[in-house]
């Protein structure tokens, strides 16, 4: 029996937030932008009157007012996206527990087991739309299958405030002429390379023989074929299952260049910070650090070490990262962007003290760390800064939350 999974993607989010922001700019194409002043002066979201006008994902802000001159430009409120994201998740875990995030904008749904009790995957799909439009004034489009693959094919094929349905009988009539750069793993470059062997649709995937993919592609081969033919063997995880990294990190471009040590300590026991904040909360500890660091001329260099002991200390992760950064860059030659990275993480809570270490000390950290979180938890990140970062303006780009995703495929 075929499962029902539904695709649902919020439709133009940041901008339509905004929008609700900006009731006065309505009727008005509308993009969200960084600032340019600190150096994210490209498009992160447009509204479909400035799509319309040929304006893209990821272009320059002077690009976009080329092709639309009276198009409004407004800043991100990623507070406002977080909280419209939870609401809308909210309305999904009324159907199911199966709800799978891709970003704040999107996820699937498995509502094999609601049928009975909520209608078809059909008669969800219009429901769930319904509802969120109810409720929070934005709209969703959906895609409503029998796999994951073939249900976000199915939301990206009406917009906006839509339902499409592609199921085992009529998914190759409605999708096989299209190419196979639609389907969520293949990217412009494999279906390039595919085209060069003659397969130009979905339809010819699906109909390639396996082996001859095998030989091109190695080991993704067999995972593109399954998703021509429809063919999935991958649940749509539970909504509550707690998610652990295997890696933790966080990094930024800053508004002007670090052209001294002192610059650049400011930034990493910045980002060192907010890594350990993401490590405590899911109770882990690094007993390593990674940091990469990207130069003015944009080439990039990076390292790691082992750690003494495992941590889960911004002061560690910090002071482990800038004895990297001495091995890696000479000042005054400046610096564009940083990143630090907590990696081979295991159980914070089973982590033992050395025959150097404090318990008393220890525990003072424990208490600090727990009383920091428990403010930034209620107030936010910047709610509490060293004493350092005061008056600084190198750390104005970090965001904290976990799930802010500026880009989609």
């Amino acid at each position: 029996m075929d499962r029902t999974i539904l695709h649902c993607d919020l439709n133009n989010f940041y901008a339509s937030v905004e929008q609700k922001l900006h009731p006065e700019f309505d009727g008005l194409p509308l993009a969200v932008c960084g600032n340019p002043e600190v150096r994210h002066g490209i498009v992160l979201a447009k509204n479909m009157l400035a799509k319309a006008a040929g304006v893209t994902t990821g272009e320059a802000i002077w690009i976009s007012r080329s092709k639309c001159p009276g198009i409004v430009f407004v800043p991100p409120h990623f507070d406002e996206y977080v909280k419209y994201s939870k609401q809308v998740f909210g309305i999904y875990t009324e159907f199911t527990d199966r709800v799978e995030s891709f970003g704040m904008d999107e996820c699937w749904l498995d509502v094999t087991g609601c049928t009975k009790l909520f209608g078809s995957g059909k008669e969800m799909a219009d429901k769930i739309r319904e509802t969120v439009k109810a409720r929070t004034g934005l709209t969703i489009s959906v895609g409503v299958s029998f796999t994951k693959v073939l249900a976000k094919l199915g939301s990206d094929l009406k917009k906006p405030d839509a339902t499409v349905v592609l199921t085992r009988e009529n998914y190759m009539q409605k999708v096989g002429d299209l190419s196979p750069a639609e389907l969520i793993m293949i990217g412009g470059k494999t279906a390039k390379k595919l085209e060069t062997l003659n397969i130009r649709t979905i339809r010819e995937l699906a109909a390639a023989d396996r082996n001859m993919l095998r030989d091109h592609f190695g080991i993704i081969a067999d995972k593109m074929s399954d998703a021509a033919r429809g063919i999935e063997k991958e649940e749509v995880k539970l909504y509550y299952d707690t998610h652990v990294p295997k890696s933790v990190s966080h990094g930024t471009t800053t508004p002007r260049d670090m052209t001294s040590f002192e610059d650049a300590k400011i930034v990493i026991y910045a980002l060192s910070e907010m890594v350990a904040m993401r490590l405590r909360r899911h109770d882990l500890a690094a007993e390593g650090v990674a940091l990469s660091v990207k130069e003015a001329s944009l080439s990039s260099k990076n390292r790691q070490c082992v750690l003494p002991r495992a941590t889960s200390n911004a002061a560690d992760i910090a002071e482990a990262a800038l004895k990297l950064l001495r091995t890696l860059h000479s000042f005054p030659a400046p610096l564009r962007a940083i990143s630090v990275a907590a990696i081979k993480l295991c159980d914070r809570r089973s982590v033992q003290l050395s025959v150097f270490d404090s318990e008393e000390e220890m525990e003072k950290e424990e208490r600090l760390d727990a009383s920091l979180d428990k403010i930034r938890s209620k107030y936010g990140y910047k709610a509490v800064k060293r004493g350092l970062m005061l008056s600084n303006d190198l750390a104005v780009n970090l965001h904290e939350d976990d799930s802010f995703l500026p880009f989609k495929r």
